[in-house]
């Protein structure tokens, strides 16, 4: 049986538990604010791509503060970014993520999700399995999912720039190492066709030291390596804002 002083420290310590977690659930919303008041006189820039996207999006828009307003689409509570996910799940979105604005520069991704193999029997995140599960979009698809995404894309009369795909761990258990170069080269013949210029994101992400990634086969980067791709990402869209402004 418990002592009552006993009892008294153990309540003592459960409250400051709840607390620290209600400190962090504070955090983790403010954290989560995606929504931002836009400046009339600046360009207008839309990311569009996966969660890899998602993490560097705050740092290009702190990186092109007072340059430009840097945009994502978000979900329906606007206070979280959407995951554009794969090309047939852009299809189904991207008249709804390019409405309501002029778009100065569009930078956009597809490829992790398309490439990824997933099971629903397997209970990782993701339900990621390249042993026995089925690829999300395969490669002759996402080539015609690209032709139809640039076209609508293009039709807003922005600036594009492709991303290509970010590097894949040998040990990614729903992705293969080697298939986003066998992706990119499928996307960078539909982007020669309209001279899209690419902000070559995987050559960047290969050079990564192990570290620079959350953990051993993870294709997320840490905080440090969000921020070295947004430091390429911010001066792909710059260069694409001054290539806009000589445009007939």
């Amino acid at each position: 049986m418990l002592h009552l002083s006993s009892i008294h420290v153990f309540r003592k310590i459960a409250a400051a538990l709840l607390g620290l977690f209600a400190i962090s659930a504070l955090r983790v919303g403010a954290a989560d604010e995606w929504d931002f008041k836009p400046d009339p006189a600046l360009p207008n820039v839309l990311i569009l791509g996966d969660s890899i996207s998602i993490g560097y999006t705050r740092a290009v828009r702190a990186q092109l503060a007072g340059k430009a307003n840097v945009f994502r689409p978000l979900d329906a509570t606007r206070t979280r970014s959407e995951n554009c996910r794969d090309t047939a799940y852009g299809l189904t979105k991207i008249d709804s993520w390019i409405a309501g604005r002029r778009w100065d520069v569009i930078h956009f991704n597809w490829g992790l999700w398309d490439l990824c193999y997933r099971n629903p029997a397997v209970q990782n995140q993701g339900n990621r399995d390249k042993v026995v599960g089925k690829i999300a979009v395969p490669i002759e698809e996402y080539s015609r999912n690209h032709e139809q995404l640039v076209a609508k894309l293009a039709a807003t009369g922005a600036t594009l720039v492709w991303a290509n795909t970010t590097v894949v761990p040998n040990e990614e258990l729903g992705r293969f190492k080697g298939d986003e170069l066998r992706y990119n080269a499928a996307a960078a013949v539909v982007m020669a066709r309209r001279s899209i210029v690419n902000d070559d994101l995987h050559t960047v992400s290969a050079a990564f030291a192990p570290e620079v990634f959350r953990a051993k086969g993870d294709v997320h980067p840490s905080d440090a390596g969000y921020e070295k791709l947004a430091m390429v990402v911010s001066k792909a869209v710059a260069d694409a804002l001054a290539r806009g402004k000589t445009k007939p």
